[in-house]
């Protein structure tokens, strides 16, 4: 029997005020090979590339996704960097895994902030937009199946980290 392992990947809650109110950036889903999955309520996330640095790729992904420029990155200045074996210490805001439907990944989400105005899509995304957090709260309260899986988790843990 052939073993198969979970892809890691990354996640983006991008962060910011607006008229004095919390904000964050989603997207409609819009993959080639998303099927039902188009069209739902995501944050900018992506796979890590072989050997390509989380944070980096937390950097790429938004900006891919977004056109934003990510400025900070919470916790990223605690990262730990090891020359000699070549490898990082990261701590993720949360983690998310499916444990069954689509492919196997475990995503990592990390709260940022960045700088510019998002594109308004891509190949991959649509409807790129800030969306104040009680507007969010209130969404995912009421359309919770209009949500990427893998995003819900995270989400939910941020609107209770800010009380809502």
């Amino acid at each position: 029997m052939e073993e198969k392992f979970a892809k890691p990947a990354i996640g983006a809650i991008v962060e910011r005020i607006i008229n004095g109110k919390k904000h964050i950036i989603i997207q409609e889903r819009w993959k080639e090979d998303g099927n039902e999955t188009n069209g739902q309520y995501e944050l900018p996330a992506g796979k890590i590339r072989e050997y390509e640095n989380a944070y980096d790729t937390v950097k790429r992904e938004v900006f891919e996704e977004t056109g934003l420029k990510i400025t900070k990155i919470l916790g990223e200045e605690e990262m730990i960097y090891s020359k000699d074996l070549k490898t990082i210490n990261f701590i993720p805001f949360c983690v998310t895994q499916n444990l069954e439907n689509a492919y196997s990944i475990i995503c990592n989400h990390f709260i940022c902030e960045a700088e510019g105005e998002p594109i308004s899509e891509t190949d991959e995304s649509r409807n790129i937009r800030w969306i104040e957090i009680t507007e969010l709260a209130e969404l995912l309260k009421n359309s919770r199946s209009k949500f990427f899986i893998m995003n819900v988790n995270a989400i939910e843990k941020y609107l209770k980290l800010n009380n809502l």
